[in-house]
């Protein structure tokens, strides 16, 4: 990954594609990494899904893409309106929307959820993710919750301070539905990203941690 992505020619273009299953997954799992990517490569071109997105929360998902993707060289947002919580029952829909992606996209990295997620949903998403892309960089991230299923990540992206602070204030702003959760607030995301930061001797005191399960050089 270091030498894939971050190392790379900086005018080289790379095409990315983002999975979550409900609307602020990938904000909350990668999002500081996709600000800190969009701010070092000029040249990204960015795939975000969102698979559960209906009413408000539809609207939340938008918003939160075009904000965390703003200065991003190219962009291309899918929402979709897959019932929350009951994904494996809708499997063969939510399949042959991965086979549609397929026939879009080749991405150089994919971000999906972390495979030992206790969330059906997230689950059936990183499934579906190694099923679609076989031959394709994949990073697992992590998801706080009341669960406590998070892992020990084998793979950190360092973020500076300013960068943990925007992801955290772009969440607080845009998911007005999930503020009164006793989860969603600055504390559970700069916190866990301090401690990954703590785990991976982040310059910038934060990290964002992944589990990534084939990497070849």
């Amino acid at each position: 990954m270091l030498k894939t992505i971050f190392d790379a020619p900086k005018e080289r273009p790379f095409d990315i594609l983002c999975l979550g299953a409900h609307s602020d997954d990938i904000e909350i799992g990668c999002g500081g990494t996709i600000l800190r990517l969009i701010g070092e490569f000029p040249r990204l071109r960015i795939f975000w899904v969102v698979f559960s997105a209906q009413g408000p929360r539809a609207e939340e998902a938008r918003k939160s893409a075009d904000l965390f993707l703003a200065g991003a060289a190219e962009k291309q947002i899918f929402t979709r309106d897959f019932r929350d919580g009951y994904f494996p029952y809708n499997g063969a829909g939510i399949k042959d929307f991965f086979e549609e992606l397929k026939s879009q996209v080749s991405p150089d990295l994919v971000f999906t959820h972390y495979r030992n997620d206790r969330h059906q949903d997230h689950r059936l998403i990183e499934e579906l993710t190694w099923n679609t892309f076989r031959d394709h960089l994949i990073l697992e991230y992590e998801i706080p919750k009341f669960d406590g299923d998070l892992g020990r990540p084998n793979f950190y992206v360092c973020l500076d301070e300013a960068i943990a602070a925007r992801k955290t204030r772009y969440l607080r702003e845009i998911f007005a539905s999930q503020r009164e959760k006793h989860w969603f607030d600055d504390d559970v995301f700069e916190g866990l990203m301090r401690v990954r930061g703590m785990e991976s001797r982040s310059p910038g005191r934060f990290a964002e941690g992944y589990y990534a399960y084939k990497i070849a050089h």
